[in-house]
């Protein structure tokens, strides 16, 4: 991998980040406590309200696990060892970093 190619990744990394973040931060009131309160909402709306709920905690969660892979590439960049494998050791090959930048297996190993 070219330091162009390696530097490009890096900040579509960061980009990528930020981007999480920013959603992150104002999409955490989707996940607060549905209320109870029969004489306000039907039961009916209180189920969608529980679902819509769900949804938003598990988009959190995913989230949230993007954001961990994210600075752990940004590590393995800034500590050299980027773009190889984790499981055989080979290079990662360049169209599959562009394509998922936080892969951590080739497509041999992913697989397999």
């Amino acid at each position: 991998m070219t330091p162009k190619e390696l530097a490009s990744l890096k900040e579509r990394l960061l980009h990528l980040r930020t981007e999480l973040q920013a959603v992150d931060e104002t999409s955490q009131a989707a996940g607060e406590t549905v209320e109870l309160d029969q004489s306000r909402v039907g039961r009916l709306s209180r189920m969608d309200a529980l679902q819509a709920q769900q949804m938003a905690q598990e988009t959190a969660r995913r989230r949230q696990q993007q954001l961990s892979n994210i600075a752990g590439a940004l590590r393995r960049i800034d500590a050299g060892e980027y773009g190889y494998c984790f499981v055989c050791k080979e290079p990662i090959n360049i169209q599959r970093l562009m394509a998922e930048p936080t892969t951590t297996r080739c497509i041999d190993c992913a697989e397999s």
